[in-house]
């Protein structure tokens, strides 16, 4: 296994007697951050929101504003909170690395959003192994100030122990990972992002909207959980929802008669095309629909 960057560990370190609750928060304890910490989140910053406009969806872009996630420096996540709680009911809660799965589904099944505590080294700038508070601040939380979103992260984390349960963690992490990290959505205007993993990514920004060589295939949740995908690059195709409606609808649901569609049957390569897919493609901020 690598050993964690330099950076990477001394920002952990700030948290190594730091109480860890049975739940796996910690005190954020934002005084500590440095000065150059909160340098680094105002540069990510700032370079982000350069890239997202006319290409990040409508409803993060207005929560960014609700949320006051412009104000200089790491946010303090208790003050946050305070503004995202009375929008949705969600907190956000600090942690110091990725939470086990049981974890991870109840905090999300009672509004809360786990937020690594730490931020990513300068030699991480453009891209990074493990999710830091940039990522799960900047990426995830806006989204969370809308309510039909927030009930839909609310849902996904009810399923994931009848998921852990039915031994088909693979498939609904499947559709986390095409969804909340890697989901785009239709608008009037073309195709948005609303994935926090692209987001928060400056180059991914752009590729996944603009570069020729990625699937861009509709919303099609047992094909989601049938289909693998990168950890370590560009995604090779991207799903696309038509509004956070009809994702919340098609998710408010048990899984167990999807699970049991794709239960056995085997996985789709992250770059295949699948008869019966729904090619949109996007040129001059238009998209024309292919059936193949």
């Amino acid at each position: 296994m690598n050993a964690l960057p330099a950076e990477v560990a001394n920002s952990k370190n700030r948290y190594a007697d730091s109480p860890r609750n049975a739940d796996y928060t910690i005190d954020q304890r934002w005084h500590s951050y440095t000065r150059e910490e909160h340098d680094r989140w105002d540069r990510l910053f700032k370079n982000q929101t350069a890239i997202l406009p006319g290409r990040a969806a409508d409803e993060f872009t207005r929560a960014m504003l609700d949320l006051r996630l412009s104000e200089a420096g790491i946010p303090d996540m208790e003050k946050l909170s305070d503004r995202l709680e009375k929008m949705t009911g969600w907190r956000v809660v600090p942690v110091t690395d990725l939470v086990p799965d049981d974890i991870f589904f109840d905090h999300l099944a009672n509004r809360r959003f786990p937020a690594g505590a730490f931020i990513r080294p300068e030699e991480e700038f453009d891209y990074l192994e493990e999710p830091d508070i940039f990522h799960d601040i900047f990426g995830h939380v806006p989204l969370l100030a809308n309510p039909v979103f927030a009930d839909f992260m609310e849902a996904y984390g009810k399923g994931g122990n009848r998921a852990l349960e039915l031994g088909q963690l693979k498939n609904l992490a499947r559709l986390y990972w095409y969804t909340v990290e890697f989901g785009l959505i239709r608008s009037g205007d073309g195709l948005r992002i609303y994935g926090a993993g692209i987001l928060s990514s400056p180059r991914e920004s752009v590729f996944s909207l603009e570069d020729d060589s990625p699937n861009r295939v509709a919303f099609d949740l047992p094909r989601i959980m049938r289909t693998k995908h990168i950890i370590d690059d560009f995604q090779q195709t991207y799903f696309v929802i038509d509004s956070f409606e009809q994702l919340l609808e098609t998710c408010y649901k048990d899984f167990a008669n999807v699970y049991a569609e794709v239960r056995g049957q085997p996985d789709y390569e992250a770059h295949e095309i699948v008869a019966g897919d729904l090619i949109l493609n996007e040129g001059s901020r238009r998209y024309f629909l292919d059936k193949r």
